[in-house]
């Protein structure tokens, strides 16, 4: 485990509007915000063709191929995630939904395009006095998290 303290910092409520794609646009709100780090919760819907990353196409395989999802009509959704820096100081969303339409559901990661259908609603709380960044793990390809 590895782990460092941050303080509260501003916090914003953020809707997004039909078709904008969630990590552009959570990013670029970063962006112009001068946001380093936060979590976010989320809510709304998500548009046919969305992608989801939902999972590994298999656990114990190295470097990681991930599993993708298109999502083939709208779903329901509510997600989780933190935004923190890369090592170039850019602020990179790491977001997971539930998304679910009738009795079916999947879960995964937004990084390959999530769009908007109709609204979500996002709630930024930012995290300040941290300086933990996102490095490029070479054996799994992940950007992880070094606080």
């Amino acid at each position: 485990m590895k782990y460092a303290q941050a303080k509260s910092g501003r916090v914003f409520v953020v809707r997004l509007e039909d078709q904008e794609v969630v990590h552009e646009e959570i990013e670029r709100f970063a962006r112009d915000h001068n946001i380093k780090a936060a979590s976010l919760i989320i809510l709304g819907a998500a548009d046919r063709g969305s992608v989801l990353v939902a999972g590994p196409q298999q656990a114990d395989v190295i470097p990681v191929v991930p599993k993708t999802y298109m999502m083939d009509n709208v779903h329901e959704v509510v997600g989780a995630g933190t935004l923190f820096p890369d090592e170039k100081g850019v602020p990179v969303l790491h977001m997971h939904m539930a998304c679910g339409r009738g009795i079916s559901s999947v879960a995964g990661c937004v990084r390959n395009g999530v769009r908007v259908w109709q609204v979500m609603e996002v709630v930024l709380q930012e995290l300040v006095d941290f300086s933990g960044t996102r490095r490029l793990d070479s054996d799994t390809g992940f950007e992880l998290l070094e606080p």
